[in-house]
């Protein structure tokens, strides 16, 4: 009977370390994909906060696109034209590229990167989120961002159920 037992289970041992492998990289790709729909979800919230109509007209300090880019930002990511800022893609392009590059200088400084803090950093910069004593509209900025990234989010998990 032990015998039996043994066999049975070195016998579904490939099949249990194939479905372990399986687990893993579920749960890998989940862990992934959850930061992506972050990342979306928090861009997202910056847009409806920044330029939720897509108004061509620049913001007061010459801000172009969906996510009210200065030119200076503009630059840090890409060597296309400031104009473009108000093409969608193009204007989601550098926005993800800023944002990952926030949240690595985030990280760099010991600093978890959240949504709250992202939008902090975008709003009010890297120096916003290590002072502590931001200035109120930046804080109210990225408390909004927050609120918004985690509805988005919710809504999210809401649809794929």
């Amino acid at each position: 009977m032990k015998t039996t037992i043994r066999r049975s289970i070195l016998l579904r041992a490939p099949l249990l370390a194939r479905l372990a492998g399986v687990f893993v990289l579920s749960s890998l790709l989940l862990a992934v994909q959850g930061r992506a729909s972050e990342r979306w979800a928090t861009l997202e919230a910056i847009h409806q906060l920044e330029n939720p109509r897509d108004s061509a007209e620049p913001g007061q300090l010459g801000e172009l696109g969906a996510y009210q880019f200065r030119e200076q930002t503009w630059r840090m990511y890409t060597r296309a034209p400031f104009s473009h800022a108000l093409d969608r893609r193009s204007s989601d392009a550098v926005a993800i590229k800023h944002y990952n590059w926030l949240k690595s200088e985030l990280e760099r400084r010991g600093v978890a990167a959240s949504p709250y803090r992202i939008a902090l950093a975008w709003n009010g910069g890297i120096g916003a989120v290590l002072d502590e004593h931001p200035c109120p509209a930046a804080v109210d900025y990225a408390t909004r961002a927050a609120n918004i990234t985690a509805e988005l989010e919710n809504r999210q998990l809401a649809d794929a159920r």
